[in-house]
C-alpha cells in the first residue's frame, strides 16, 4: 500500500488536531489543579525536612498530605460533577482507587526496607508518585509522560549529587515544576 505525501500529510494533521483536541479535554477537565495542589504540598513540606528535626518535618507532613488528601477528595467530587457520563464518573473512582492502592503499597515498601535516612525515604516516595503520574499519563495524555520524566531524572541528580540541598531542590523543582506543569496545561492545553 502506497501512501501519497498528501495522504501522510493528511494523516499526521488529523493525528496533531486530535492530540490538541486530547489536551484541550485535559485542561478543562480541571485535572491539572491536583498537580498545583500537589506542588504546593511539596513546595511547603521538602523545606520542613531541610529545615527541621525528623518528628517536626513528619508532623508538618502529615498536616499538608491530610490537607492535600481532602482537597483532592473535594477538588474530585467537584470535577465529577461537571461529568454527564457514567463511565467517567466510574473512571474516577478507578483512578481514586488506583493512587490509594498505589500509597499503600508504597507505605507497605517503606515498612520492608526501612528507608536509613529521610532523603532514601523521599525518594522512594517520589518514585512512587512518578510511577503514577507515568500510569495516568499514559492512559490520559503521553505528552505529560516527558514532564515526568524530567522530574524523574531531576530527582536522581539530586538525589547522588546534590544531597545536602536535596530537599530544597525537590521542593523548587518537583513542588515547584508540579505547578508550573498545571499552570502549563491551564494556559496552554
Amino acid at each position: 500500500m502506497n501512501i501519497t505525501p498528501t495522504e501522510a500529510e493528511e494523516a499526521l494533521q488529523d493525528i496533531q488536531t486530535m492530540m490538541r483536541k486530547t489536551q484541550r479535554g485535559i485542561s478543562d477537565s480541571g485535572a491539572y489543579n491536583f498537580l498545583i495542589v500537589w506542588g504546593a504540598v511539596w513546595l511547603l513540606g521538602f523545606p520542613a525536612n531541610h529545615f527541621f528535626d525528623g518528628e517536626t518535618a513528619g508532623q508538618i507532613w502529615m498536616v499538608l498530605d491530610i490537607l492535600g488528601g481532602v482537597i483532592s477528595v473535594i477538588l474530585g467530587i467537584r470535577l465529577s460533577r461537571r461529568i454527564r457520563s457514567p463511565s467517567g464518573s466510574a473512571s474516577g473512582k478507578r483512578i481514586g482507587l488506583f493512587w490509594l492502592i498505589l500509597f499503600i503499597y508504597c507505605f507497605s515498601l517503606i515498612l520492608v526496607v526501612s528507608p536509613v535516612d529521610g532523603n532514601q525515604m523521599a525518594m522512594i516516595i517520589i518514585i512512587f508518585v512518578t510511577i503514577g503520574w507515568i500510569a495516568m499519563g499514559l492512559l490520559l495524555s503521553v505528552a505529560s509522560v516527558w514532564w515526568v520524566l524530567g522530574i524523574t531524572a531531576l530527582s536522581m541528580i539530586g538525589y547522588y549529587l546534590l544531597p545536602g540541598i536535596f530537599n530544597l531542590w525537590m521542593a523548587l523543582l518537583g513542588g515547584g515544576g508540579m505547578i508550573f506543569l498545571g499552570l502549563y496545561i491551564r494556559k496552554k492545553w
